[in-house]
């Protein structure tokens, strides 16, 4: 295979009592030790199931967690996604450049092949974990991470769960990073953004929250249509130095015109003003609504484009064919595979056309 479409292989290796505990009950976050060969070096980690749902499918999703040493190219930690539903294999990747391309701050992530014990387990996703080195990295102030862990992370007063009044502000959401301290900046955002007067509301949230990517952030679920993405996969970090929240995207791979069971999906599925508090009181402000839509605009000339899209997407699919080739439970669908460009173009074309339309009425 040559340079231009090869990709790391990850080889783990897990004594077989081990092994043996881990598939014993796949519900259990209690990592075993194994061992991971990355390039010829050998690495010992815990390691464990990650997801929910996913964990009933064949093909699991892995949370990687490095023990000696501690850190590998700077991270404590790495997800691996089997993207078991996503015919194409690239739609959380393509998603995460996408947000990074117009602003918006994401993991970042890659293909790799990996093997368990000398058995093939096939093409994974090898996705960053947001936590305090991911800041690092990008050179950012110290400061809170909380994960969005289920559909009470709405931004509301109001379980989106059970529908009854929450009995906690930080419901739904879990700390990656930061101390218990910084759950009280979580459980007042939470609480101003539901009582805010709205003739103060444009004038206050400016003090709690980047405007202006929270505004790119909807933008990007928008035009990926996550459908979960306004109450669920995204992260959240506030800034130490600003006191300001932003939006961190995760678990895009039900997008670009598929849903979370990989069925197509219409492309006016995800409505263009969103679903949750937040984004809701944010919209009724004329000067942010307006902004909000001149995004749009603006992404839709530029990255939102079949022209801009379709080197991307062919350069990804052509990188890792080779490799679902080889993948146990990939291969017998290549046929499918080699059609999810099409896929992927023709729900933009007619994702634009519902963008445009809408922008219109929200103007």
């Amino acid at each position: 295979m040559d340079e231009v479409t090869s990709i790391p292989q990850y080889k783990i290796f897990i004594n077989p009592i081990d092994l043996r505990e881990l598939r014993r009950d796949i519900w259990i976050d209690e990592p075993v030790p194994a061992q991971l060969t990355i390039g010829g070096r050998k690495l010992e980690i815990d390691l464990s199931y990650r997801g929910s749902h996913i964990r009933d499918f064949p093909k699991k999703s892995y949370q990687i967690t490095f023990y000696n040493p501690r850190k590998f190219k700077g991270s404590k930690q790495i997800h691996l996604n089997a993207e078991f539903k996503d015919p194409s294999l690239i739609r959380n990747k393509l998603s995460f450049d996408f947000f990074s391309e117009i602003g918006v701050l994401s993991p970042q992530s890659g293909h790799i092949f990996l093997t368990q014990n000398g058995k093939a387990e096939g093409v994974y996703l090898e996705i960053e974990s947001v936590d305090e080195n991911f800041l690092k990295r990008r050179y950012l102030s110290n400061g809170s991470i909380f994960y969005a862990v289920d559909g009470d992370a709405n931004f509301s007063l109001m379980s989106d769960l059970d529908k009854e009044t929450k009995k906690s502000l930080d419901l739904g959401y879990e700390r990656k990073c930061g101390t218990p301290a910084n759950d009280y900046y979580l459980q007042e955002f939470i609480f101003n953004i539901n009582t805010i007067p709205q003739n103060d509301f444009e004038k206050e949230i400016p003090k709690y929250l980047d405007i202006e990517k929270y505004l790119r952030w909807i933008a990007g679920i928008i035009f990926t249509s996550n459908y979960d993405g306004f109450v669920h996969n995204y992260a959240l970090y506030r800034n130490d130095d600003t006191g300001l929240f932003e939006v961190i995207p995760w678990d895009y791979d039900a997008t670009w015109g598929r849903d979370v069971n990989g069925k197509i999906m219409e492309a006016d599925y995800v409505p263009i003003d969103g679903f949750n508090t937040l984004t809701a009181r944010i919209l009724e402000v004329d000067h942010y609504r307006k902004r909000y839509c001149n995004l749009l605009k603006e992404i839709m000339n530029h990255q939102f484009t079949t022209e801009f899209m379709m080197t991307k997407v062919e350069k990804m699919l052509q990188q890792v064919r080779p490799y679902v080739l080889q993948d146990p439970y990939k291969k017998q669908g290549i046929s499918v595979f080699d059609k999810e460009s099409e896929v992927i173009f023709r729900y933009i074309k007619e994702r634009r056309i519902y963008v445009q339309r809408k922008i219109t009425k929200l103007e």
